[in-house]
C-alpha cells in the first residue's frame, strides 16, 4: 500500500465475522518516516557525543557508554534470534504477530558485528585483559601497583579465555552462529509462505518440523555462546568477579528487551494494515502476560544472585555489590530496582493496561529504557574512578551514557526498520493465521 490505510485496531470487520487479510501485506509507508527520524536522531546525538571527548574523562566515558549501546544492539539481534527459535519450539499465536519483527532483528546481525570493531580496537581503555596480554606484562603492572595481586592472579588464570585473540575467535563463532541460524530461519520463512502446498496440513507439518529441529539445538548453542559474550564484555570489566547465573541473567534480560521492542513495533504498526487486521486485543493481552513472565523471572534471578553472594559474604564476590551501593550508587541501585522491575511488574498486573494500546506503547518503551539503565548500573561501577563513588557534580562527561547509547541504538533501529519493510508483515502459511482472523471476543 502506498500510504497505508490508518485504522484504530478494528479494521473494517467489526466483531461479527471473520476478518480478511488485505491484498497488500507489505509494511506501510510510515516505516520509511520512522527510519529517517532514527537516522536524524543517530546523527544528532553522535555529534553531541563528540563534544564529551574534550572533557576530563570524556573518552573513557564515551567508550563505556558505547559498550552499553553495543550490548543493547546485541540484545536485540541475538535475543531476537533466541525468541524466534523459542517460538518455533513452543508454537502459539503470539509468534504469528512477532515473527516478522523478530526476523528483522536477526537480520541486523551484520551491523552488530561491525559495531563490535571499535570496542576491540580501543579495548585497552576498557578491559584489563586487553591491556595486559602476557604474563610478563601482568607481573610488571603488579610490580608498579597498576593492578592488585587479585587482578594479576585472575588475569593469568583466565588468559586462555580472556585475551584479545581468544575474544576475537569467540565472537567470530558467536556471530557465525547467529548469521547461519538466522539465515536458514529467514530463508525457510519465505519459502514456507511461497510453498505451492501452503494451507495444507502436510505443508504446515513439514515446515514446523524443519524450523523446530533447527531451533531446538539452536537455543542450547545460543545460551552457551551468550554466556561467553556476557563474560567477555561485561563480567570481565571486573576481572576478579564471577557469578554462576550471569549467562541466564543476560538471557532473560534479552527476552525482556526483545519482547518489549517486538510488542512496541506491532502495536505501532497496528494503526495501519495489515497489522491492524491481525492484532486483536486477545493476542495483545497474551503478549502482555508473556512480558510479565519475563519480568518476574528477571527479578527472581537477580535477587537469587544477590542473596547467594550476600549470604556467603565472600571477599572475592561481595565488593561487586559494595561498589554499587556506596557513595551515591545506592540511589542508582534503588532507581534500577524501581525502573527495571517494580514499575513493569505492577503495571503488567493490570488487565486494563494489557488491553490498552497507548499504555502498552508507553510501558514497552519504558522497559527498553529500564534495560539501558540496568546496563549502566552493571557497567560504570566496575571502573576505579566510579566504584563506590558516583561522580555527578562537575563530571559532565558521564552524560555520554545518555547521548552515545541513543546514537548507537538509533542507528540500529534505522537498520532494523529497513529490514522490517523488506518483506511482508504477515505470515500466511501458518495454522494460526485463520484463528487470529476469527471474530474478536476480548473486551
Amino acid at each position: 500500500m502506498a500510504q497505508g490505510h490508518e485504522t484504530h485496531g478494528h479494521g473494517n470487520h467489526g466483531h461479527h465475522g471473520p476478518r480478511v487479510l488485505p491484498a497488500d501485506l507489505s509494511a506501510p509507508a510510515v516505516v520509511n518516516v520512522w527510519r529517517t527520524r532514527a537516522l536524524i536522531v543517530a546523527a544528532l546525538f553522535a555529534l553531541i557525543s563528540v563534544a564529551f571527548a574534550f572533557l576530563p574523562g570524556g573518552i573513557d566515558h564515551i567508550l563505556r557508554a558505547y559498550l552499553l549501546g553495543f550490548m543493547m544492539c546485541f540484545t536485540f539481534a541475538g535475543g531476537g534470534l533466541c525468541v524466534l527459535m523459542l517460538q518455533y519450539v513452543s508454537g502459539g499465536k503470539w509468534g504469528l504477530l512477532l515473527r516478522r519483527p523478530l526476523e528483522a532483528m536477526t537480520r541486523t546481525t551484520p551491523l552488530v558485528a561491525l559495531l563490535l570493531v571499535p570496542l576491540l580496537v580501543f579495548g585497552k581503555r576498557i578491559w584489563l585483559w586487553a591491556q595486559y596480554t602476557t604474563h610478563e606484562a601482568t607481573e610488571n603492572a603488579l610490580a608498579s601497583h597498576a593492578i592488585t595481586e587479585a587482578q594479576a592472579h585472575s588475569l593469568n588464570w583466565k588468559r586462555p579465555m580472556l585475551s584479545p585473540s581468544s575474544v576475537i575467535v569467540q565472537f567470530v563463532v558467536i556471530f557465525g552462529f547467529m548469521l547461519l541460524w538466522g539465515f536458514f530461519l529467514n530463508k525457510w520463512s519465505l519459502q514456507r509462505d511461497a510453498d505451492p502446498n501452503r494451507g495444507t496440513a502436510a505443508s504446515y507439518e513439514y515446515w514446523r518440523i524443519r524450523a523446530e529441529n533447527l531451533s531446538g539445538i539452536g537455543i542450547l548453542i545460543y545460551v552457551i555462546l551468550l554466556t561467553v559474550a556476557a563474560i567477555d564484555l561485561i563480567m570481565a570489566l571486573d576481572i576478579t568477579w564471577y557469578s554462576t547465573v550471569w549467562g541466564f541473567l543476560f538471557l532473560v534480560g534479552q527476552g525482556y528487551a526483545v519482547l518489549a521492542l517486538g510488542v512496541h513495533t506491532s502495536i505501532r504498526l497496528s494503526k495501519w494494515e495489515p497489522v491492524a487486521t491481525i492484532l486483536r486485543k486477545t493476542e495483545q493481552y497474551d503478549l502482555g502476560k508473556f512480558m510479565l513472565g519475563f519480568v518476574m523471572l528477571n527479578i527472581y534471578l537477580a535477587f537469587a544472585q544477590f542473596l547467594i553472594i550476600w549470604s556467603a559474604n565472600s571477599p572475592e564476590e561481595i565488593p561487586w555489590y559494595l561498589n554499587r551501593i556506596r557513595g551515591g550508587w545506592w540511589v542508582i541501585c534503588s532507581c534500577d530496582f524501581i525502573f527495571h522491575w517494580v514499575i513493569p511488574f505492577c503495571l503488567l498486573l493490570s488487565k486494563d493496561l494489557k488491553y490498552s494500546k497507548p499504555k502498552m506503547l508507553a510501558l514497552t518503551g519504558w522497559m527498553i529504557f529500564a534495560r539501558c539503565f540496568d546496563l549502566f548500573w552493571l557497567i560504570e561501577p566496575n571502573f576505579p574512578d566510579a566504584a563506590k563513588n558516583l561522580h555527578l557534580s562537575g563530571n559532565f562527561s558521564i552524560l555520554a551514557y545518555v547521548t552515545v547509547p541513543v546514537a548507537v541504538i538509533a542507528l540500529w533501529v534505522a537498520y532494523y526498520l529497513t529490514q522490517l519493510k523488506s518483506r511482508s508483515l504477515v505470515v500466511v502459511n501458518d495454522p494460526h493465521t485463520a484463528e487470529i482472523l476469527e471474530p474478536e471476543h476480548a473486551h
